[in-house]
């Protein structure tokens, strides 16, 4: 349903108008006593479908107003776990997404920027930020849901800027989602009448049916939210306790975990660690409160007499209070977890790297652009870093005591090391390009479509340095092996000096990707002149030598000023590349 409204936005006014109809008749039938079971149904169903669906848009304006900044500030603030911890809670209160924060976290754990150790403590803070949904869902304020909805959609309408329509999406999404609790709270008034709905509610006491029920719903409406805003609503109605509540908001966190689980279904080793550790933290932490459900509601019961809050705020409570408690708890001994983890699901025996796929480029982030902007850049820092094994590993064939295998992967032969990432860099520009495409075809800014057509010029360019290796420098290989003659001793110098500058070029490109750094890229493009400066001086040399008759340099004359030459023209599209990362982030 969320998807179907989510492609045909158009559909949201009839369907409004329809289930608007639905709660007035079954208002009807409530105040002559009567259950209509056919307009419970589906008032029960508009509501639900109403309220996933205004989450969602709650969620998506969100993302897209703080979808640039989120991802940089958590990549540079989670190398100390308490901070990571907030930044998780602050980062996913802020998107209403703990999927967007996780799929961030496996990119991060990929691209190198953060060990798995460190994912833990932004997991734990984003359980935290989930909670604050709830929080929300708790005030009662369905009754001006359709003054909300006004006046996001008002804002929506006449924001002149991109961030102003984000914002107003976010406020219609929160009044769709309580104009969607106030139809649920209309369809059930009529059950506080009904003796057997209330035995079947009080049954519910029982923990681990409770617990049950909670986790069942919640997985097959992937979304826990909806079933702790219904068991709200439920409490503002007066059809459910504390005690029957608690269980439910404990099945909607195991639930949960189902959502994470299939998302990570395809992913490489570290994206199901991810995904493991927030189904043990979820199923350790029940496990230590399902036994003691009475005391703990006690224990709510006596923190809402402070501030007179009735049922719905108790269970909202009990939700924050479960989380952070495991937050505080589990906190000191991430390094154990992440061992334990590490030992359920060790390393793969055959690596991923050799597997030809894109790392970072999640689909379900495409209709948040900046966010899918940064997993393109990430995977454009892993060409680059595919690119300088490449260039590292080419100039060996050319110099004495040639290695036989791969320096990264001992079971490739060095030219089978050379053609798979070859095969990788075409692969990942055609990905890349047709990820960004995708991307340009949602709502974007002036600023990111200038981003996204940069940052597809950039995937062609590192793609062309890699045929430029591939077909042009590998075939010098048996060419060079061909000659009677080695290279001079001065000439094997030069050579490897200049090839030294070209890698630093490469890695410097990888850096600036990664971290955003704007001064790498300024340092890529100052190094070019110095860098041309030294490749004629180095040719310069070569050339004495060769007006001297020095035999090793006559011999191997062709290949070596070819040689130099490519690498040259590497050098000059390293800094092409670092002048267009800078224009489209300036």
């Amino acid at each position: 349903m969320v998807r179907l409204l989510k492609k045909n936005p158009k559909v949201v006014i009839p369907i409004l108008l329809i289930f608007i109809l639905f709660a007035r008749t079954t208002q009807a039938a409530t105040e002559v006593s009567q259950i209509s079971w056919t307009m419970l149904v589906f008032g029960l169903m508009g509501g639900l479908a109403f309220f996933l669906y205004g989450m969602e848009l709650m969620s998506e304006g969100m993302k897209k107003t703080a979808g640039n900044q989120i991802r940089a500030i958590l990549a540079a603030l989670t190398r100390n776990r308490v901070i990571a911890l907030i930044l998780g809670a602050f980062v996913t209160m802020v998107i209403q997404s703990s999927s967007a924060t996780t799929v961030m976290l496996v990119s991060f754990v990929q691209a190198g920027l953060m060990t798995f150790v460190q994912s833990l403590g932004v997991i734990l803070g984003a359980d935290i930020g989930t909670t604050v949904t709830a929080q929300l869902i708790a005030f009662k304020l369905t009754d001006y849901a359709l003054f909300i909805l006004a006046i996001g959609f008002f804002i929506r309408i006449i924001g002149r800027t991109d961030n102003m329509k984000y914002v107003g999406e976010a406020i219609l999404g929160f009044g769709i989602l309580f104009f969607g609790m106030k139809l649920m709270s209309d369809a059930m008034r009529p059950l506080r009448a009904l003796p057997e709905f209330i035995e079947l509610v009080k049954g519910l006491e029982n923990p681990f049916l409770g617990l049950l029920v909670g986790a069942v719903f919640t997985a097959l409406i992937q979304s826990s939210a909806a079933l702790i805003g219904i068991v709200i609503v439920l409490a503002q109605q007066s059809l459910i306790t504390l005690d029957a509540g608690i269980p439910l908001v404990f099945g909607a966190n195991i639930g949960t975990c189902v959502t994470a689980g299939l998302a990570s279904i395809g992913t490489l080793r570290e994206a199901k660690r991810v995904a493991l550790a927030h189904v043990l933290f979820k199923i350790v932490g029940v496990a230590l409160f399902i036994f003691w459900v009475p005391t703990f509601a006690d224990l709510v019961r006596v923190l809402a007499r402070q501030f007179d809050s009735g049922t719905a705020r108790q269970i909202a409570n009990a939700h924050t209070i479960f989380n952070v408690s495991l937050a505080l708890f589990f906190l000191p001994f991430t390094q154990l977890f992440a061992w334990l983890i590490m030992k359920i699901m060790p390393l793969e025996p055959i690596d991923p790297e050799l597997k030809i796929d894109a790392w970072n480029l999640d689909e379900t982030s495409i209709t948040t652009p900046g966010i899918a902007l940064d997993l393109s850049r990430t995977e454009l820092a892993r060409m680059a870093k595919i690119l300088g094994r490449m260039l590292e590993a080419i100039i060996l064939p050319f110099m004495p005591n040639e290695p036989k295998h791969d320096p990264y992967f001992p079971k490739l032969t060095l030219m089978e090391g050379v053609d798979m990432r070859e095969e990788k860099l075409d692969f990942l520009e055609i990905k890349i390009k047709e990820y960004l495409v995708a991307v340009s075809k949602q709502g974007i800014t002036d600023k990111q479509a200038i981003e996204i057509f940069g940052m597809i010029s950039i995937a062609s360019d590192i793609e062309k340095i890699g045929d430029l290796i591939h077909r042009n420098l590998k075939p010098l290989i048996p060419k060079k092996k061909a000659l009677s003659s080695d290279f001079s001793n001065e000439g094997k110098e030069e050579l490897l000096i200049y090839h030294s500058k070209a890698i630093k070029q490469i890695t410097l490109l990888e850096q600036a990707f990664l971290e955003v750094d704007l001064n790498k890229a300024r340092e890529i493009m100052a190094s070019e002149r110095s860098y041309l400066d030294l490749e004629l001086q180095l040719r310069s040399r070569h050339l004495n030598r060769l007006l001297k008759d020095d035999v090793n340099t006559r011999e191997t004359h062709g290949v070596h000023m070819e040689l130099m030459d490519i690498l040259k023209q590497i050098v000059v599209y390293s800094s092409n590349i670092a002048n267009n990362f800078a224009t489209i982030k300036a």
